[in-house]
C-alpha cells in the first residue's frame, strides 16, 4: 500500500485555497470551514507520512496528539487548531443556531482570519513532511 500523505497534503492546498475563494464570493460560513477542512487534512498528511493512521475531525485533537518524534506546534497553532474546530459543523448546518441560517452569522473578518489561521497549520505540517 503506498503512503499518500502528498495526495492529502495537496488537497489541504487546494482546500485553504477555495477557502480564500468563497471569502472573495462573501461566502464566510464556506470560507470558514474550508478553512477547517484544509488544516485536518494537512495535520492528517503528516501523520500518514509518520506510517500512522489520524482518524476524526477535531483539528484540535490531530495537532495535539503527534508523537515526540515531531517536532510539537506551538501554543499559538494550538489556539488556531481550537478556533477552526468551530468551523467544523455550525458553519453548514441551520440548527447550530437558535434560527437563521450558517450564512447570517459569519463575517468577513472571521474568514480572513481562518485562512490566516490554516496557514499557519499547514505551513508547520509542511515543514514536518518536508
Amino acid at each position: 500500500m503506498s503512503n499518500r500523505y502528498a495526495d492529502w497534503y495537496r488537497q489541504a492546498e487546494a482546500d485553504l485555497q477555495h477557502a480564500r475563494h468563497a471569502m472573495e464570493d462573501a461566502d464566510y460560513e464556506w470560507s470558514c470551514f474550508a478553512c477547517h477542512q484544509a488544516a485536518e487534512k494537512a495535520l492528517k498528511a503528516v501523520y500518514l507520512k509518520l506510517g500512522m493512521d489520524a482518524w476524526g475531525h477535531t483539528v484540535t485533537v490531530l495537532i495535539g496528539n503527534f508523537p515526540d518524534t515531531v517536532e510539537q506546534p506551538q501554543d499559538e497553532l494550538v489556539d488556531y487548531a481550537r478556533v477552526l474546530d468551530k468551523y467544523y459543523i455550525p458553519t453548514r448546518y441551520p440548527n447550530g443556531f437558535e434560527s437563521g441560517a450558517p450564512t447570517d452569522f459569519y463575517t468577513h473578518e472571521e474568514a480572513r482570519n481562518a485562512i490566516r489561521q490554516a496557514e499557519g497549520i499547514l505551513e508547520y505540517c509542511r515543514n514536518q513532511i518536508d
